[in-house]
């Protein structure tokens, strides 16, 4: 019995066509059982994210002919009716073992190294678990999965350092501040970055979030989301003396805060040090206060700088990666206690 996969990605196809072959929670064991029932799967896991839709199975049909069949099915099942090209991938072994342990390591993923879709493999594996769509074939693919992701998190570097502007915000602020517990943050403006970027320093422990925005309804109601306060953009200056972190993002055509106005504030918070988070295009905050002691000062350039360069440091230990999921593949489909009967080789991949 082999294993194959089928599906497609961010990859291989755009969000209009991914989104048109999404299965609802709901749908899936309905779908899986179809499968069975039609003779084409023994057993089969449906992963559907906003990034994937895939199907694992474990088959007594022939690899290809197996791929073409869920290929028909999908399209089918969700009465797709334009043209296909190379949207759909299909994977045979070895490559469909490597390809799952990719998946469920972050390597497949738009943000390399990111673990939130090892959480959804495992609850797509539980929900085909539940309804006995997965047997002795996919059990051990997926513990072997989820025990090569948890290796490659722990013994490489693929998920060293942060990649998006809020959490490499929130790791200077660690930087400076040690913990964030009981610092607290000021939101000028009410951007989607910086709501961003305040959502992950209060996951990280921030003590609270005072907003202020020219829209005062805006900062109400993001202050409310956040369990802030809002205060008038004519008075954000009055907080300056309890809060720690700002982040900036407005969209005013000159600076809000210069060097002057910065010096008189920081001698109300006794130079406490400040940390600065300028994501506005045009710039908020004047560089010159970067002069100033106790103050650190980034802005969007700086942020993703440091984000690439984190990214490249994961892109480097990707190799690494990939030579461990080959051998961890390998052993698995050995003969003998540990994998399955050995088989004659099959073609590994093709666009369908």
């Amino acid at each position: 019995m082999a294993i194959v996969v089928i599906g497609l990605s961010h990859r291989s196809a755009p969000v209009t066509v991914r989104e048109r072959f999404a299965f609802a929670e709901a749908r899936i064991p309905v779908a899986l059982a179809e499968l069975k029932a039609a003779g084409l799967v023994s057993e089969g896991v449906i992963l559907s994210t906003c990034n994937r839709v895939e199907l694992y199975v474990a088959t007594d049909l022939e690899p290809r002919t197996a791929g073409s069949a869920l290929r028909d099915y999908l399209v089918r099942c969700h009465d797709y009716r334009e043209p296909l090209t190379n949207e759909f991938y299909t994977f045979h072994e070895p490559h469909s073992l490597e390809h799952l342990f990719k998946v469920a390591s972050g390597l497949d993923s738009m943000v390399l190294g990111e673990t939130e879709i090892l959480g959804q493999l495992k609850k797509a594996y539980d929900l085909a678990l539940q309804h006995r769509h997965s047997g002795q074939r996919l059990n051990k693919a997926f513990q072997r999965a989820f025990n090569v992701a948890k290796f490659i998190r722990t013994e490489t570097n693929i998920q060293r350092g942060s990649v998006s502007v809020g959490s490499v915000a929130v790791e200077l602020a660690e930087k400076i501040f040690t913990k964030l517990a009981g610092h607290q943050v000021m939101v000028i403006g009410a951007g989607d970055t910086s709501e961003k970027t305040a959502r992950a320093l209060l996951s990280r422990g921030a003590q609270g979030i005072i907003v202020s925005n020219r829209s005062h309804d805006r900062a109400v109601a993001l202050a409310t989301e956040l369990g802030g306060r809002a205060v008038p953009f004519d008075d954000w200056g009055k907080e300056f003396a309890n809060i720690d972190i700002v982040i900036s993002s407005t969209s005013a055509p000159h600076y809000i805060l210069d060097r002057p106005k910065l010096e008189v504030l920081m001698r109300q918070r006794k130079q406490r040090p400040l940390l600065l988070v300028d994501t506005a295009v045009p710039r908020d905050i004047d560089p010159e206060v970067n002069f100033l002691e106790n103050v650190y000062l980034y802005n969007i350039d700086d942020l993703q700088a440091i984000a690439n360069d984190y990214l490249d440091q994961r892109r480097k230990e990707l190799t690494h990666c990939e030579a461990i999921i080959r051998d961890r593949a390998q052993q698995l489909l050995r003969p003998g206690p540990t994998g399955p009967p050995a088989a004659g080789p099959q073609p590994a991949f093709e666009h369908e």
